[in-house]
């Protein structure tokens, strides 16, 4: 029981490669598998080799993990970019979903990755929701259990299990549980009409693994956010709707755990319960996962947690392993090109438009004002380039005008004085509230009569904003391409 115990703890590593010391701790400890980060990502080869080191140093066949959710949360960037679950709620086709999942999945599968904590089921009903938005496949349950079940499944084809999150539903929260710990106040019949439902189809669809929230919902548990209480991981989950697959833990480090529950002592709870594996996330420092199986250890021996609850998940654990064996599997030179095809075509058939457009002559001048970069937080790991957008923009619109904003407004207001009469493209890349130096441009655009606003992260400030928009419901090269295409197509 000592070192299986371990086996209940997924982990995170420091950097790309596992060092000789690295590999002693993780077979003196026999963890149940590995977390990547975007740090832990380097070349194909490279990245390769650390989960064969890995497998390797455990000794066992371990979960190798990752959150390739699409869109703005991606891990591995070298491979297609499967789009963000709302792009696809705008398409609102399962297949399209199912392929998603797919394209994400043989991008971890070829390094021998077979978990993927991905795709959210959240359903995007708060506006002002810090974590989810894009994350989400929309505002409507049985549009998220649709698409959801069928990403996840689509996952699953391809030998990557997946971890649909966050259960019960992080959607109608104004807070971010990196930081701190919400509450949802919703009643059990309000849960049971909208965040619950697409979890319960994940259930009935046999989806191998459930990431939980910690968040505190009072309708059922007044004290416990749902990572740590039985009456949702155990009662609900396991009795009420029969699931007998992985439930896997949000990261143990984040602020609504670690806050109350230091030094790993959340590990024991999280089994006790009802979960069958905690994320450990010590963001380079391998003491946390040391304190997580210490006080998983003292747990057993002072009888708080039972040798046969352990068994039970690692049983699950084990199943899942053997479901999922992380073989790796080649991605074909031919296959990526016509993932990244797809991409393309969902990238175009995803953009949203409101409005009476200016016109955009491509031969004439455009400014472009757009952030050089936009901050990050919670599970975000890049953000937009201003400068790669105006590189994708510049073949299009030769006499194309560019300020970046970076210290203060200056430059911006400066463009706008020199061409008074020029249409400008104003574009954000946000996930969050504009900042003061948006807020100053956006006074001195009113003056304008030929504006666009490009929404290219939040699509909520397009309603923000007293502008004719379009959204790409995403960033990354197919989302910026497709906004050069439509500009250049809508010019007269």
């Amino acid at each position: 029981m000592t070192l299986a115990l371990n086996r209940t703890l997924i982990i995170d590593l420091p950097g790309p490669d596992l060092t000789p010391e690295q590999a002693q701790f993780l077979a003196r400890h026999s963890f149940g598998g590995v977390c990547l980060f975007a740090r832990n990502f380097s070349t194909p080869q490279r990245t390769a080799q650390l989960v064969r080191d890995i497998r390797d140093a455990l000794g066992h066949d371990a979960l190798i993990a990752t959150d390739q959710e699409g869109g703005a949360v991606l891990r591995r960037l070298d491979r297609p970019l499967a789009p963000t679950p709302q792009a696809l709620g705008v398409i609102g086709s399962e297949e399209a979903a199912r392929e998603a999942g797919r394209i994400a999945a043989r991008g971890l599968i070829e390094l021998g990755i077979n978990w993927n904590y991905a795709p959210s089921l959240d359903v995007n009903v708060n506006p002002l929701n810090p974590v989810i938005g894009e994350r989400a496949f929309g505002s409507d349950p049985e549009l998220v259990a649709r698409l959801g079940v069928a990403w996840a499944l689509g996952s699953e084809e391809e030998g990557v299990l997946s971890a649909v999150k966050h259960f019960p539903g992080h959607g109608d929260t104004t807070q971010d549980s990196h930081l701190t710990l919400p509450t949802v106040t919703k009643s059990r019949a309000e849960l049971e009409q909208t965040e619950w439902r697409p979890f319960r189809a994940a259930v009935a669809a046999g989806v191998g693994s459930i990431m939980t929230a910690h968040i505190v919902y009072p309708a059922l548990d007044a004290v416990q956010p749902a990572t740590l209480s039985p009456a949702f991981l155990t009662k609900l989950l396991r009795t009420d709707w029969h699931y007998n697959g992985v439930v896997v833990t949000d990261a143990s480090d984040m602020h609504a755990i670690a806050d109350r529950h230091p030094h790993g002592e959340a590990a024991p709870l999280a089994l006790l319960a009802g979960a069958d594996a905690v994320l450990s996330c010590g963001h380079g420092d391998l003491t946390t996962h040391a304190e997580h199986a210490a006080a998983l250890h003292r747990a057993v021996h002072e009888g708080r947690l039972s040798p046969e609850r352990v068994a039970q998940a690692i049983g699950r654990l084990e199943r899942a392993a053997a479901r999922f064996p992380g073989m790796p599997r080649p991605y074909s030179q031919s296959q990526q090109l016509a993932d990244q095809s797809q991409i393309e075509t969902w990238a175009a058939q995803s953009l949203s438009f409101s409005g009476q457009w200016p016109t955009l002559d491509p031969t004439a001048p455009l400014l472009l004002i757009v952030p050089e970069t936009s901050d990050l937080g919670g599970p975000y790991g890049d953000a937009p380039s201003g400068a790669a957008l105006a590189e994708v923009l510049r073949p299009h619109f030769p006499a194309l005008q560019v300020a970046l904003l970076r210290d203060d407004s200056a430059e911006a207001l400066a463009l706008l004085a020199l061409f008074p009469t020029v249409p400008v493209l104003f574009a954000t890349t946000n996930r969050w509230r504009l900042s003061p130096l948006q807020t100053e441009v956006v006074r001195a655009l009113h003056q304008r009569e030929q504006v666009l606003h490009l929404a290219l992260w939040n699509p909520e400030h397009a309603a923000a904003l007293p502008f004719p928009a379009l959204v790409s419901h995403g960033f990354r090269p197919a989302n910026f391409s497709a906004v050069a295409q439509v500009l250049v197509q809508r010019h007269p």
